[in-house]
């Protein structure tokens, strides 16, 4: 039984609520992908569906619009999988649980995938509708945006007829987007040594943090459970002797890591104080978070005479030197757009295998000199525990264009519908207009979307309201693009 049928506006949260029946994981697009095939051959679309699973949608102008210049209406298909430490969620096969709770759609314990099935059901029910006024629509379906941007990288847009396009991706009513940050993941793999030791195996959890959106929530400082367990282990290491077994957290690089898990070898007579400093910097942090982390635990357990493959001494030392000193968070504002994040970078994964520890860092910067500072401190930070590095995935920025005709149309489309100015700004986080820009300079793109709050993580949720009236200013757009 249908979950959102009840609510406005229907057409669109139709096809959300089918997305959502659809494992659609970033690098698992293959279903919904064929999906968006299936949609456009029941309804007798032109489509193209590519190697990489990118779709593209095109329908023809409604009555006097025939002619018009087609409007490229553009999202992402996959979502960042994230669940409710103890969940039982398998995101390669089941479904999301669906909830409509105080004005909001939301998920019982994961991630939502409003980022950005949002913008895929909005095209398709204008892609679906017989009454809408509309261009020539050309609906662009991109796969892998949130690991890296894969699908636009690949995609080819030399059939594209249009140039206005409007991307769908953006979680602030009343904004629109008209520039954002690049980027590039940062890995590295601290070689380490490993000895077989016993003694005291003590294991510390640090949970139950909000995370959020590495790129438009690291202004509000949420802990980064990676930097906090870095900060952790080397207060324990300054007093205590103590071996590294694994440290491990964090899933993704584009969330604020909510989680991580260290554990170690210690003498048995020291594991009392282990759990006394975890407990002295709980108290530390609570009073830093000044309530902004109410779910925030630190719990410390121990098993007697365990054996272990743990580091050796200096192993430990530069694994936990490296988590210390790494930097994380914001490391700049605008100069020109006041409060907007320039440079910042998150700490997102660390992982533990037996000959390295490793970790992938994601940073995001407008400028492009600032993103090389970012790269060169780290870099210093991997030589001096010899870490090997790779930077991967870079994407470039997206600069605001004076000129553009779309945006024209759409703050004079605001302001006739809701009586005030849309906020015209950029934003922090990465959009897939700046890749799109490199393969077509001609195109005119501008973002909005309606109201989301906490994505990528589990309490990831969708205004109602807002997504209703975003859908009737779509429209509203649409019929002025004549």
């Amino acid at each position: 039984m249908a979950v959102l049928d009840q609510i406005q506006p229907k057409e669109v949260f139709r096809f959300f609520e089918e997305m959502c029946q659809i494992p659609h994981g970033t690098f698992d697009t293959k279903r919904i992908s064929d999906y968006c095939v299936e949609f456009a051959k029941e309804r007798n679309l032109d489509y193209t569906q590519d190697s990489v699973n990118n779709v593209i949608i095109r329908k023809p102008g409604t009555a006097g619009y025939e002619d018009s210049e087609p409007v490229i209406i553009q999202g992402h298909l996959d979502m960042v999988c994230e669940k409710r430490p103890g969940s039982d969620h398998d995101f390669s096969k089941d479904p999301l649980k669906l909830l409509v709770e105080d004005g909001f759609v939301k998920t019982e314990d994961t991630t939502l995938g409003g980022d950005d099935g949002i913008a895929v059901a909005m095209a398709m029910a204008v892609l679906d509708s017989k009454d809408i006024p509309h261009p020539p629509i050309e609906a662009v379906f991109t796969v892998d945006e949130e690991v890296g941007m894969g699908g636009a990288n690949a995609i080819d847009l030399s059939s594209l007829k249009g140039r206005k396009l409007i991307n769908i991706d953006s979680d602030n009513e009343g904004v629109l987007t008209t520039g954002c940050a690049g980027g590039f993941r940062y890995e590295t793999k601290i070689p380490v040594t490993r000895t077989k030791k016993s003694g005291t195996l003590v294991e510390i959890k640090l949970h139950g943090l909000l995370g959020g959106h590495s790129g438009a929530e690291i202004h509000k400082q949420r802990g980064n459970a990676n930097k906090m367990m870095g900060r952790l282990l080397n207060r324990i290491s300054l007093e205590l002797p103590v071996s590294l077994v694994s440290v491990c957290g964090g899933a993704k690089d584009n969330v604020i890591t909510m989680d991580c898990t260290a554990k170690l070898l210690a003498d048995p007579k020291d594991a009392g104080r282990i759990r006394e400093i975890t407990e002295e910097m709980k108290q530390i942090w609570d009073y830093e978070f000044m309530g902004d982390e109410p779910g925030f635990l630190a719990e410390v357990s121990a098993a007697e005479n365990a054996e272990a493959d743990a580091l050796d001494e200096e192993s430990t030392g530069r694994v936990i030197s490296y988590i210390t000193v790494c930097p994380n968070g914001v490391q700049g504002f605008s100069r020109k757009l006041e409060g907007l994040v320039e440079t910042s970078l998150n700490l997102g994964v660390l992982e533990t295998e037996d000959t390295c520890v490793k970790s992938c860092s994601l940073v995001r910067s407008s400028v492009e000199s600032q993103k090389r500072r970012m790269e060169e401190e780290l870099a210093q930070c991997a030589k001096l525990v010899g870490a090997s590095t790779e930077l991967i995935n870079e994407y470039p920025a997206w600069q605001y264009d004076p000129d553009s005709a779309l945006r024209k149309v759409m703050e004079d489309t605001y302001k006739e519908m809701f009586g005030k100015e849309p906020v015209v700004s950029a934003i922090h986080a990465g959009l897939e207009c700046g890749l799109f820009l490199g393969k077509r300079p001609d195109l005119d793109c501008v973002s909005f979307g309606p109201e989301m709050m906490d994505i990528h993580s589990f309490n990831e949720r969708i205004d109602i309201a807002s997504t209703e009236r975003m859908w009737n200013y779509l429209k509203g757009v649409l019929a002025k693009l004549k």
